[in-house]
């Protein structure tokens, strides 16, 4: 469906068109699941955005509150910066965190509180020298 509205076309006659050109082609015979009825799930009331949360799930995809997710998102930038290939990176790394943890620090958002300060670089720094050094790597 690469193809373009053509100007003049009434939007709605255009996408009937696309779809009647594609079952001719029999694009829609061998679909997974054709001619049976949506799945649902019995024990749960009916829920309007069923299809959303299915979708995000096949997708890997969440939602979380903002406090949780930059949570997770200072977790994962720690080990980042642990990993990382020269100091100047993990100060780099660190530094965007940190401007994002202290940004919601003094603008709390709605939902459950941070529980995050920020990293002290230096003390970062000092764990990611070490473990370069365990590793005989060198300093940049």
């Amino acid at each position: 469906m690469t193809e373009r509205k053509p100007p003049g076309v009434d939007f709605e006659s255009w996408v009937d068109k696309q779809i009647r050109d594609a079952e001719a082609r029999g694009e829609f015979e061998r679909l997974p699941g054709a001619g049976k009825p949506l799945p649902r799930d019995v024990e749960t009331a009916y829920d309007e955005l069923w299809w959303v949360k299915r979708k995000m799930a096949r997708e890997g995809l969440s939602v979380l509150p903002p406090a949780l997710a930059l949570r997770k998102e200072a977790e994962d930038a720690l080990q980042a910066a642990l990993a990382a290939p020269s100091e100047r990176i993990v100060r780099r790394i660190l530094t965007e965190i940190n401007d994002r943890i202290r940004e919601m620090m003094f603008k709390p958002p709605p939902g459950p509180p941070l529980g995050k300060k920020p990293y002290d670089v230096e003390d970062v720094v000092r764990q990611w020298r070490e473990r370069r050094t365990a590793a005989g790597g060198s300093d940049a």
